[in-house]
């Protein structure tokens, strides 16, 4: 019973605080509890603590309301993207005649109201990354048939004997011709029309050193009567690479370059396909 007593008197007990100003007034005295002298400290430090969380607290909202301002810009930027990407896909519509898929970007409304739909710039986003890459990959597959599809001469001459029925020169009657027949000099490059893989590269009993080239998209085409071959089956060539130097090998009445073209299993006039480009 007495400990109480005693902590409570200690608590009351007061505390003189002696206030000296620098003029020429008497210093003044303050007598204060010790209950009252802690219970102001405490005060103070929480008070302290609170105006400290609340600068924090303020100087965080500026940050969030800079980083705001700087989604919103970037967001108008979008916008802005987006008005650019739709008139770059119909231009592309037209120069390529296809109908877009891209419903959302032929029927939404973007005017400049102020304000934009979150949930229709993605869509927008979407559709139009949908459609650039149904663009690229047929601009990729456009380019592979391209690529593929023989053009240009295999070596620069006369045509002797164009594709068709004719009376052959060794065999005096009239046969197919299932190529063209380029008249060039001994030794002439001989370049592949079309990009492909090097399926046969050999001597042939009756059309001598032979080269046949691989294409892809059903395109094949072969090179007869060369002096030599300067490609090896496997090999990949692009169109204009030499892959042979012209000769008269097997039955050939004078130096020349047998040109053939395959299309789909069937040989096809090369004369189609001298001036593709």
């Amino acid at each position: 019973m007495n400990r109480p007593r005693i902590v409570l008197k200690r608590l009351l007990t007061p505390v003189t605080i002696l206030m000296v100003p620098h003029g020429r007034t008497r210093p003044v005295r303050l007598r204060v509890p010790v209950l009252a002298l802690a219970a102001s400290t405490c005060l103070f430090l929480v008070g302290t603590a609170f105006v400290a969380s609340v600068s924090v607290r303020a100087l965080e909202y500026r940050r969030m309301e800079a980083r705001v301002a700087h989604l919103s810009s970037q967001f108008h930027e979008m916008k802005g993207v987006m008005l650019s990407l739709k008139k770059a896909e119909g231009d592309f519509r037209r120069l390529f005649s296809m109908k877009s898929r891209a419903a959302v970007l032929e029927s939404a409304d973007l005017e400049d109201t102020g304000s934009f739909d979150m949930k229709l710039l993605r869509e927008q986003i979407e559709a139009s990354m949908d459609s650039v890459t149904e663009i690229r990959a047929f601009l990729l597959e456009q380019k592979d048939v391209y690529r593929s599809t023989p053009s240009g001469w295999p070596a620069a001459g006369r045509v002797s004997s164009p594709y068709g029925n004719r009376l052959h020169p060794v065999h005096d009657e009239f046969r197919m011709h299932t190529g063209m027949d380029i008249s060039v000099p001994p030794g002439t490059r001989v370049k592949a029309t079309a990009d492909g893989v090097v399926s046969f590269a050999g001597w042939t009993e009756g059309s001598g050193v032979v080269v046949v080239v691989e294409h892809g998209h059903g395109f094949r085409t072969a090179y007869a009567h060369n002096g030599k071959a300067t490609v090896r089956v496997g090999q990949r060539v692009a169109r204009g690479e030499a892959i042979a130097l012209s000769g008269s090998t097997g039955l050939s009445t004078g130096p020349h370059v047998h040109y053939e073209v395959w299309k789909n299993g069937r040989h096809a006039d090369p004369a189609g396909f001298l001036s593709r480009g």
